[in-house]
């Protein structure tokens, strides 16, 4: 096993891992828990930047603002999604981002996307319908918020890759938490909820893990291709299974494990068929 695999299987556990303490803190509000990440990321963007002496104000600074507000915008909806439905499958519908980065793209980057493409979006789709129609946990209005934080995802996902040549990488994250922390900060002070004992642990912990995934994210970008490695991300559905089962106490039926099958076949099967 290459090193560049080893660090994308550690980032996939390590984003779980966030995603598993946003589910331990139910009680704590969305923004509330967004504003505690967005300050541990500031912190250790400042600190990187200043390091490596990189101008944090960047180059073009529209499209990275509009890569920080679509990116908090869809964070905004997903961690409140994350406390009200199973893990797995919050994690399920947050692999519909790369089908929105793609059809985006045909709009603001170019990109062209072939017709067997459209053939593997509707299998995802069809998969997300069977979903909700089958797992009473998951409404309509659940639906559009995983859809809609996907959205969002691709559209910032967008905006990174029209920034990838004339940004620094750590300007590009440090663009997120610096949009993100006064609306959450403003947010936050009308529906504060005092966290008590634990609570402050997993608030701090969200933010720690996030920054430990997008390091190991970005070492196995560095160290192997990135078509060997990005599919890797997609185990992440697997660990979201193992730790809701454990710790959540949650189950699904079949038809439900079909439908999660059939919207990662549909994203796989897209990622495979560029790669190829």
């Amino acid at each position: 096993m290459s090193q560049g695999v080893r660090y994308m299987l550690f980032a996939s556990f390590t984003f779980t891992l966030m995603k598993v303490c946003v589910k331990l803190v139910p009680h704590i509000p969305a923004i509330e828990i967004i504003l505690f990440r967005s300050v541990i990321s500031l912190a250790i963007s400042l600190f990187f930047l200043n390091r490596q002496k990189v101008n944090i104000w960047g180059n073009n600074k529209l499209v990275l603002i509009g890569r920080g507000v679509s990116g908090a915008i869809a964070l905004v909806i997903y961690f409140s999604l994350l406390q009200q439905i199973p893990l797995a499958t919050a994690s399920t519908l947050q692999y519909l981002a790369p089908i929105f980065t793609a059809v985006l793209g045909i709009f603001l980057v170019g990109e062209k996307v072939k017709n067997v493409q459209w053939l593997f979006f509707a299998m995802s789709f069809a998969g997300i319908l069977i979903i909700q129609g089958f797992d009473p946990r998951i409404t309509f209005w659940h639906l559009v918020m995983g859809v809609s934080a996907s959205l969002f995802m691709g559209l910032a996902y967008n905006f990174i890759r029209k920034l990838k040549t004339s940004e620094h990488p750590l300007v590009i994250i440090f663009y997120f938490p610096l949009i993100m922390l006064p609306i959450s900060a403003i947010w936050s002070s009308f529906v504060w909820v005092q966290p008590i004992g634990n609570d402050w642990l997993v608030l701090i912990l969200v933010g720690v893990t996030t920054q430990i995934a997008q390091f190991l994210m970005t070492k196995a970008y560095q160290k192997e291709e990135l078509n060997k490695v990005s599919i890797l991300t997609y185990l992440g559905i697997i660990y979201s299974l193992a730790f809701g089962f454990f710790i959540f106490d949650e189950t699904y039926n079949l038809v439900t494990y079909g439908g999660m099958a059939l919207v990662l076949t549909g994203v796989v099967l897209n990622v495979l068929w560029k790669r190829n």
